[in-house]
């Protein structure tokens, strides 16, 4: 009865051993293939930044005077406008690595700054949206909420509300053109809110 049992047990070593050892060498050839696109990426020049796909807030088609006393939608306005006088540009889901190969090493710093701009936008739009939404606007949030998905925004929220508002208003069709919309995503967030708009579809 033991011989069996030993032989499996030396077999499952075996296994082990070569399954340990392919695993190190396909993350060696990984490190390897980064770092080498790293070194690439850290040489690659200047590019110029006049076609990136910069956003503006559109002031005028946004609730603006909704609740405009309100303390915290005062502060959400003035996050706003402070976002609005600088470059602010989506790169969800693009590396670093990527972006210096795109747009030139030299520039990275510039790159991270209008996209933490992005960050701001977007998180900021999601809390405008639910504060008006808990306050009885559905429709001025809706407005912001679809605003937020034009720019490409990830935050799962949004989404989430937004759809939540289309099926109060008797509009699941337009819920399919989100999960469309969430499907183009490129951040890691994308399969969360697919799923989540799923749970909505059906």
């Amino acid at each position: 009865m033991k011989i069996p049992f030993l032989a499996s047990f030396i077999i499952f070593i075996i296994w082990l051993t070569y399954e340990i050892s392919k695993n190190r060498k396909r993350s060696e050839t990984a490190d390897t293939s980064f770092w080498a696109k790293e070194a690439e990426a850290n040489r690659t020049r200047r590019k110029s930044l006049d076609n990136l796909d910069y956003i503006k807030i559109p002031f005028d088609s946004l609730p603006m005077l909704t609740l405009a006393e309100d303390e915290k939608i005062t502060d959400y306005h003035d996050t706003l406008f402070a976002l609005a006088d600088s470059p602010i540009v989506n790169f969800s889901g693009i590396s670093n690595t990527d972006l210096k190969l795109a747009y030139g090493a030299p520039n990275i710093t510039l790159l991270m700054q209008y996209d933490e701009r992005y960050t701001n936008l977007v998180s900021t739009l999601q809390r405008w949206a639910f504060h008006l939404y808990e306050a009885g606007y559905t429709q001025d949030a809706k407005t912001v909420l679809e605003f937020a998905v034009s720019t490409g925004t990830d935050v799962s929220g949004t989404y989430r509300l937004l759809a939540s508002i289309y099926m109060e208003e008797g509009q699941p069709d337009k819920i399919s053109e989100l999960i469309q919309k969430a499907l183009a995503l490129t951040s890691g967030s994308k399969d969360i809110i697919v799923r989540i708009l799923q749970e909505f579809d059906r």
